[in-house]
C-alpha cells in the first residue's frame, strides 16, 4: 500500500470515528472532532504523507475548536 493510500485511509477512518463517537459530545467537542477528521483528510491528500495527516489533524482540531467560542 503506497503511503497515499495509507494517509486516505487514515483519513477516512478518523473521520468516521469522530462522527460516531460524537452523540454524546458539547457542541465545542464535536467542532473539534468534526475539525480534525478534515484536517486528516485534506492533509492526506495535499501530502499524501502520515506527517502532513497528523498535522492537518491538529490544525483542523484547533480551527473547530475556536468555531464554537
Amino acid at each position: 500500500m503506497t503511503s497515499h493510500r495509507t494517509g486516505s485511509l487514515v483519513a477516512t477512518v478518523a473521520i468516521a470515528s469522530s462522527l460516531a463517537a460524537c452523540a454524546g459530545m458539547t457542541p465545542r467537542e464535536h467542532s473539534t472532532a468534526v475539525g480534525a477528521g478534515i484536517g486528516a483528510a485534506a492533509g492526506a491528500v495535499l501530502t499524501g504523507t502520515p506527517g502532513g495527516t497528523a498535522t492537518g489533524a491538529a490544525v483542523g482540531g484547533v480551527i473547530g475548536n475556536q468555531v464554537k467560542r
